[in-house]
């Protein structure tokens, strides 16, 4: 087993608790899927969401997927003019077997921040 990280992303359509609490379960569900991991496998994870998000933690929505027993951390993204408006981003750290592939999950609007990954999504 290896130690490896990789990076996520999705768009919230309004600043609301159940909007952002649905968007952070659609995004760690897919990067879930795409890698093949359970909340076991995780190390831990940081979120961080634009300075238009403050109704809800993220990690709230982690761990009602059952990361209870992983450390989680929510911060603000910088404000740098003309970003991307109502982000979560995701930073997970996991164990995998050696010869995993970190799939990175982009979803929504989010996928333009990484149009290098569009085709994987």
């Amino acid at each position: 087993m290896r130690l490896f990280a990789l990076r996520g992303a999705i768009s919230v359509e309004r600043n609301d608790s159940a909007e952002i609490r649905a968007a952070t379960t659609q995004l760690m569900e897919a990067v879930m899927q795409r890698n093949d991991l359970r909340p076991q496998d995780v190390v831990s994870c940081i979120f961080t969401v634009t300075s238009d998000l403050d109704a809800e933690f993220p990690a709230a929505a982690a761990r009602a997927l059952g990361f209870e027993a992983v450390p989680l951390l929510c911060a603000q993204e910088i404000a740098v003019p003309g970003a991307m408006a109502r982000v979560i981003r995701v930073m997970l750290h996991y164990h995998a077997p050696e010869g995993h592939s970190a799939t990175h999950v982009y979803l929504g609007e989010a996928g333009a921040l990484r149009e290098d990954l569009a085709a994987a999504q």
